[in-house]
């Protein structure tokens, strides 16, 4: 629906008073108005839109999987990291040096 529409339907609850079906279909026009406005400005009102919303909810993913494999990746050295200097103090404590000679 256009401008045009939604005009002629509030000059008709305007003339004839507002009964339901009027007042439901100007609601109806101006959130199809609006909604054709804001994806306008967004710049998704073209044929492709809908391939690029896919494509960016993909990428979003794709990033979100990646970052949370680099907190596991980074969460499993600290722990290797950690558990071989605890086994080297271990190491330390026990007099291991000794016996190695």
């Amino acid at each position: 629906m256009s401008e045009t529409v939604l005009a002629q339907l509030l000059g008709q609850g305007a003339r004839e008073g507002s009964d339901l079906t009027t007042l439901q279909a100007i609601a109806e026009a101006a959130g199809e108005l609006g909604a054709t406005r804001a994806l306008t400005r967004l710049g998704l009102a073209d044929a492709g839109a809908a391939a690029d919303v896919r494509e960016l909810r993909e990428l979003l993913r794709a990033w979100r999987d990646a970052k949370r494999s680099a907190w596991r990746a980074a969460w499993g050295w600290a722990m290797r990291i950690a558990s071989a200097v605890l086994l080297g103090g271990l190491a330390v404590r026990l007099g291991f040096k000794d016996w190695v000679k």
